[in-house]
Formats: C-alpha cells, structure tokens, sequence
C-alpha cells in the first residue's frame, strides 16, 4: 500500500513538473517560438530588381489614386470659376464708357481695324468682334452679350457649355487693340483653356443645384460608369494649373532677381511714382516714405515669387506663402492699379487652399448668418414698447 502511494505521489510530483515546465497538461513540450524576420532581414532575400519594380507599382498605384479616385479642390475651382468671372465682368464693366475709344471705332487711328497687330483676328473663330466694330450699336450689344456671360459664369449654369463661348468672344473681344492689353491677359485666356477641362461648378454654383435635386447623392456620385475619365480630366486641369501659376512666379520673380533695381532694393519705388502707376499718391508717399520698409518690399516680392512653388510642399509653408503673394497681388491692385490682373492671378491660388479649409470657412460662414437672422428675426418679432 505504501509502496503505491509513494509511486502515485511521485507522479503527481512529476506530472506538475512537466506542467510548470511546459505550461501543457499532456505534458508534451510545445515548439519553441522564433521571432518573426524583420523587415530588413526579408529585403535581402529580394531581389534588387524586383524591389525597384514593387516601388514603380507602389508609385503607380498612388498616382492612379490621386488622378481618378477622387475630384481634388473642388471649392477652390469654385472660387476660381467665380473670380474669373467677376475679372471679366469688371473689365468690360470699367471699359463701357469708353468702349469705343480704347477698342472700337474711335480706336481707328492706330490701324489695328485695317491691319491687326494681332494674328487672332484674322481666323474665322475669333473675329466676330473684329467684323462688328465698325458698327458701334453691334458692337455694344456684343459687349452686352459678353458680359451677360460672365455673369453666367459666375453663378455657375451650364457652365461646361457656357463657357467655351465665353473664351471664344473674349479672345475676340480683348485682341481687338493690342497695346491695350497686358500679360494679365495673356494668363486669363490660358487659365480659361484648362478650365475647360476642369468641373468647376461641383460647389457653390446653380449645376451644383441642380444635379442635387436630380441626385440627392451629388457630388458623391455623378458621372456613371466614365466618373474616373472625368475625374481624371479635373484632377489634371488643376496640374495645369498650378504649373502655369507657378512657371509665371518662378519666371517672374527670376526675372526680377537679375535687375539692378531689384538687388539694390529700390524697385518699387520708381512704379509708384510714376502717372501710370501711382495711382493713390498718399498711399504711395506713405509706404516709401521709409527706406528700409522699401527695400523690404522689394525683396519680399522676388522671394515670395521664387520660392512660392517650393512652399506648396507642407502645409504650414503654404499658408505662409499663400499670404505672401495675397498681400503681393493686393499691393498690386491697390498701389499700381491693376487690379484685373491681380485678381486674375488670385482666382488661380485658390486650388491650393484644402477643401477642408474651406469646409470649415463655410461653416462658420453659415453659422454666423443663421444666428445674426435669427437675431433680426427676434428683434422683429419683439413688441415694442
């Protein structure tokens, strides 16, 4: 008896052993666990062409992506849409008066109505304003017309139709006198022809509304089976964009650097003295008055311009150089009097502002209106005393 129970004692003994040992009741020992292989460690086994091909089919999945999986500023082309419309609306609306003395009969002297300093007039397509300036009640309709569309433009109704007309009068309309024109021209009708390519009206616009009410999942989903190809299109108009934005800083501000004026400090004064461009003195007297403010100007404009395209790389730069060249443009408007060029040129920077920023700006927007009409709303409905 003793005997058995020593022997059953002792396997009890040795089966916790084996139980504290392995952590198994059946007292099997459990496979020793390995550390997984790091990542490094995998790599070399890899071959070094195939990790250069996973990387291209890495880099080609994330460009597909970024053109068609999804429509990139959409509220910034809004803005776009809306400001190059308002550019064009004021233009014509600035030059009615004198309508026909800077581009129509009275104009006559300068033999661009015989002879066009200009190539467009002489193709079919672009001018209709050209065989109409003779006829000064025409002309003046035409003008009518063409802002009639930017005004179209700006609310945004059938704009993918509208606005290939729109670009056709302009061009028309603007190379009409040649030396009445600038730069600021040349960049609105090349804004204009990567527009046409871009949905510019997926917010704030009567299409936007439109296709609301006809599919409450707008903008979500639109464009049936070809949504990537019009994806794609938008997403590439806005490359456009922005490349011809900042090759005109870059160009720019390079340009600027290689003057004497502009090394030295001293070039915006000269502009701002001048007839043509001074046109608020005080203004002027008071922002040169100080040397070193001038010189600071001077070469905040060309360094704002050359590194505006290096800036749009973090988001925290961006905001400081989409500041600069804001205060830039609005300086330019105010102090020089260009102000269609300048706005012209703000139109386009909006693509860089997120559709997040601009989300939470129309928020707090309508935030603060519904409370400030609730207010009226109240105040009206107050008994008074």
């Amino acid at each position: 008896m003793s005997s058995d129970k020593d022997t059953r004692v002792k396997g009890e003994e040795v089966k916790g052993e084996d139980i504290g040992a392995h952590g198994s009741k059946s007292g099997k020992a459990e496979p020793t666990k390995t550390a997984a292989p790091t990542t490094a460690d995998s790599n070399e086994h890899i071959p070094m062409s195939s990790r250069v091909l996973g990387s291209i089919s890495r880099g080609w999945n994330w460009l597909e992506e970024m053109l068609t999986g999804r429509y990139h500023a959409t509220y910034g082309l809004a803005v776009t849409r809306i400001l190059i419309g308002v550019t064009g609306l004021g233009l014509l609306l600035t030059n009615f008066n004198a309508r026909h003395y800077a581009f129509g009969v009275g104009s006559a002297w300068n033999g661009e109505i015989a002879e066009p300093k200009s190539d467009f007039p002489n193709i079919w397509l672009f001018s209709l304003f050209h065989r109409a300036v003779t006829n000064p009640p025409l002309f003046t309709v035409m003008i009518i017309g063409l802002a009639i569309l930017a005004v179209v433009i700006i609310l945004g109704w059938r704009t993918r139709i509208v606005l290939p007309f729109y670009l056709v009068l302009w061009v028309s309309f603007i190379e009409l006198n040649d030396g009445a024109g600038d730069q600021g021209d040349n960049a609105y009708r090349m804004f204009m022809i990567a527009m046409l390519f871009a949905d510019t009206t997926r917010r704030w616009s009567l299409d936007a509304r439109r296709k609301r009410q006809q599919n409450p999942e707008f903008p979500e989903t639109d464009g049936g089976s070809y949504r990537w190809a019009l994806i794609m299109a938008n997403n590439l108009a806005i490359v456009v964009l922005a490349f011809q934005v900042c090759a005109i800083y870059m160009s720019g501000g390079l340009y600027k650097a290689g003057g004497a004026a502009w090394q030295h400090g001293f070039a915006v004064y000269n502009p701002l003295h001048t007839q043509q461009f001074g046109t608020w003195p005080v203004l002027s007297d008071l922002l040169t008055a100080w040397g070193p403010m001038v010189v600071a100007v001077s070469w905040a404009s060309v360094l704002f311009q050359c590194a505006f395209p290096f800036m749009l790389f973090n988001r925290y730069t961006r905001i400081v150089g989409l500041v600069g060249i804001l205060s830039f443009h609005l300086g330019i408007a105010l102090l020089m009097g260009l102000p269609w060029f300048s706005l012209t040129m703000i139109a386009v920077d909006a693509i860089f502002i997120r559709d997040r920023s601009f989300e939470k700006l129309h928020k707090l927007v309508g935030r603060w209106w519904a409370s400030t009409t609730d207010g009226m709303e109240r105040a009206k409905a107050k008994p008074s005393r």
